[in-house]
């Protein structure tokens, strides 16, 4: 039998930030750390974005790793030959210092470009050693295919990225034919065991799974509600001011209406309600928390930091959080300015009950009995949710809304942002639900160009 080629993954600096505990990633195959990459990831280290506390996280593991060598009489220039043994298992770390373009890469590339250089070091690496399998990991796309016109396998930063898309598609149940019995009984009761319909169904359904039965009379809407084993009817009642328009939006507002339901995700394309049926569930149930907090990824123009905005820090981040006030301005004048509801909301602005910030401002904090909606959270990554989720309190409930398919940050796709992994890895727990509204409500124009633009 022949022995398997030994692999080395070397890693681009958009990895590390992308994910600071990459390391423990890749099984255990060797990793190659660029001495560019270590540069790069200098340069980030000042600042209160999630790329910044990211860039610290991994120095500090790096910190810690080399700091383990000196305590055990290993000097860390020994170590760039031999490797630095990762996390007690048989892989190592390398810092590849051979960053130089040489043979046929100073051929193809030239300039002082540090994307070059970082490839060079895979290039490098590669020549010098044709024994083992190198592989060069990169989330820009770009670099991927440089790497490969040199003869470089190159792949993306695959953990954390969700293998079956299907799951982020919460199609409901329907069930067709139902007897009448079984419909005025949930009609009249709320509420039936799921027995009622067991042989109509193929599978034990998900906690918080959606149900349509329906017959010639009546079409009855319904989530199963695990602990109970029932069917609950689901009411279509208007939700401050606004009223659902298909039975997505009626699924995700009982979801959102539900404090025992803490964690809650809804996709949809744009004009498919998802930020202003959450926006309006928060303030229904607002005596039942003690802030609402609306909050959204600040992802800069081309890449350039809000720094670059002129005006003051509130004038800079207001641009990015203005869709937010537009959603909260239109459920306000749903209202007659002399309404109660009206000045209802006025009165939370003002007391800070109901506050909009980036949600760079919002890290740091343990949100205690918070209605906390995430707005565009498919810019987020699975660290990102990760750590926000994390900080939930009692009594909190945090909702992620987005579209999976309008990622707007150049290191995420469908399938690695941190809405898809929510989706992905909580499908199935009692305190979860999930919705994806398909059809547009803003115009038939705005529905038209969603399908056919």
């Amino acid at each position: 039998m022949a022995k398997q080629r030994k692999t080395m993954y070397v890693i681009d600096t958009n990895v590390i930030l992308h994910d600071p505990d990459c390391l423990k990633g890749f099984g255990n195959n060797d990793i190659g750390i660029p001495i560019t990459v270590l540069e790069e990831i200098d340069d980030f280290k000042k600042g209160k974005d999630q790329l910044n506390y990211n860039s610290r996280s991994f120095t500090r593991i790096i910190d810690q790793l080399t700091s383990d060598l000196e305590k055990g009489n290993r000097k860390i220039k020994d170590s760039l030959e031999s490797g630095i043994r990762l996390f007690n298992k048989t892989n190592k770390l390398f810092f590849l210092t051979d960053v130089n373009y040489k043979d046929e890469f100073k051929d193809k590339f030239f300039g002082e470009k540090e994307d070059h250089r970082i490839l060079a070091a895979a290039y490098n690496y590669k020549i010098n050693h044709p024994d083992v399998k190198t592989i060069f990991v990169t989330k820009d796309v770009n670099l991927r295919i440089k790497a490969r016109a040199l003869g470089i396998l190159a792949e993306d930063y695959n953990a954390g990225k969700i293998k079956d898309m299907q799951k982020t598609h919460s199609d409901h149940i329907e069930i067709k034919n139902v007897d009448q019995n079984v419909i005025q009984k949930l009609l009249s009761d709320g509420k039936i065991p799921l027995d009622f319909i067991k042989n109509r169904i193929e599978n034990q359904p998900d906690p918080n799974e959606f149900f349509i039965l329906k017959n010639e009379n009546a079409e009855v809407k319904c989530r199963y509600e695990h602990t109970k084993n029932v069917l609950k009817m689901i009411y279509s009642d208007k939700v401050y001011g606004i009223s659902p328009r298909n039975p997505e939006q009626c699924f995700a507002l009982d979801l959102l209406l539900d404090d025992k339901i803490n964690l809650v995700t809804i996709t949809g394309s744009a004009g498919t309600g998802k930020t202003l049926i959450a926006l309006a569930s928060s303030l229904q149930r607002s005596v039942s928390y003690n802030q609402i907090i609306l909050s959204r990824p600040i992802v800069p123009l081309s890449n350039k930091d809000i720094g670059y905005l002129p005006g003051t820090a509130k004038n800079k981040i207001e641009p990015y959080m203005q869709p937010l006030y537009d959603n909260l301005s239109f459920i306000q004048n749903q209202f007659k300015e002399t309404d109660e509801n009206y000045t209802y909301i006025e009165e939370l602005q003002k007391r800070e009950k109901l506050i909009i910030s980036p949600l760079a401002y919002i890290r740091g904090r343990t949100l205690s009995k918070v209605y906390f909606i995430i707005d565009e959270a498919q810019n987020l990554t699975p660290h990102e949710v990760k750590t926000i989720i994390t900080r939930a309190g009692e009594g909190t409930k945090i909702v992620f809304t987005g579209d999976l398919y309008q990622i707007d940050t150049p290191f995420l796709d469908a399938e690695s942002n941190g809405l898809a992994y929510i989706i992905d890895k909580l499908k199935g727990e009692k305190l979860y639900g999930h919705v994806n509204l398909q059809k547009g409500v803003r115009s038939t124009l705005s529905e038209l160009a969603s399908k056919l633009l």
